[in-house]
């Protein structure tokens, strides 16, 4: 009988992360397989969290949908690994929480981008993560001290809008947009518009669409990187009723789709909504894959040797 030899990585998914780490494995081939992790919630709230021991690096395999509940148990998880002999411990996190708020808006607001950054940087030795919601902060370097490696989605994006919708627009919501929307539009060879917009609060949004008379016949698609109340691209949909285009499709990098935000999409007029399965899209939402993508950065990102991954 034949023991298999150790892998160069194990990957252990929080709940939930399960068929990534397998996506992730399976590309990958023997070098990299997946383990156990377990977790138990007691009805107090506290948390149990349970791994198999490690052969190998660890990485832990969890998108931070929900970070306030999940935090707690990922540390915790990471440190075991730690203790139980792991030479190393990294993440990826396809979806990075708090990056929103990178500076304080008034006196006394705690600038979560950089905390949060330095509790994981304290815990994890290298992080890979799917366009991360940068604003001011223009590199993870700048806020994160551990190796870090950003995943772009703007491939996985193009290959939808161009196997799925004829004759595109693209629109991009506000200025920032507009790198990543140029991005896009250049791989599918579409005309593309990016909107004025100004956040008044949470749901407070308003912008300014052009005029949409050279596009006629086009369809619009929206553009997003995060999608969570939706109120930013239902003000867009809501300006585009009767301006003579196709019924517009919405598509999104981080679908989170907070409370009402789908059924607000859907109301507003949108024809259709795909997101990244960065988080799992919920009922009635396209899954654009990432796995492909990911799985290309994960070696170099943990410093695999290059013979060990096909």
């Amino acid at each position: 009988m034949t023991l298999a030899p150790h892998p160069a990585l194990q990957l252990y998914p929080m709940p939930g992360n399960e068929a990534r780490a397998e996506a992730l494995a399976a590309r990958l081939g023997p070098a990299v397989r997946t383990a156990g992790l377990w977790l138990h919630r007691f009805p107090d709230g506290e948390s149990l969290v349970r791994v198999q021991p490690p052969e190998a690096p660890a990485a832990l395999v969890c998108t931070l949908r929900d970070p306030d509940a999940l935090s707690v148990p990922l540390l915790m998880a990471a440190d075991t690994l730690r203790e139980l002999g792991a030479t190393g411990v990294g993440l990826v996190a396809p979806y990075l929480a708090y990056m929103r708020q990178d500076r304080a808006f008034e006196a006394g607001q705690a600038v979560s981008a950089r905390l949060y950054a330095r509790l994981l940087s304290s815990h994890f030795d290298w992080l890979l993560t799917v366009d991360p919601h940068l604003h001011r902060i223009d590199r993870l370097e700048r806020v994160y001290t551990l190796r870090s490696r950003v995943v772009h989605a703007a491939a996985p994006l193009a290959r939808w809008i161009a196997a799925e919708v004829a004759r595109p627009l693209l629109i991009g919501p506000d200025a920032e947009s507009r790198q990543w929307v140029a991005d896009v539009a250049a791989r599918v060879d579409a005309p593309m518009l990016v909107l004025d917009k100004q956040r008044h609060g949470d749901l407070d949004v308003s912008s300014r669409l052009p005029g949409l008379s050279a596009w006629a016949g086009r369809t619009p698609v929206l553009l997003d990187d995060i999608a969570s109340s939706g109120r930013t691209l239902a003000v867009v949909l809501e300006q585009l009723h009767g301006r003579g285009l196709a019924p517009a499709v919405c598509v999104v990098t981080h679908g989170l789709f907070a409370g009402d935000a789908l059924q607000r999409l859907r109301e507003a007029g949108a024809a259709r909504v795909a997101c990244t399965d960065s988080v799992d899209p919920p009922a009635g939402v396209e899954r654009i894959a990432l796995d492909e993508e990911l799985a290309l950065a994960l070696p170099e990102t943990a410093g695999l040797p290059k013979e060990t991954c096909p």
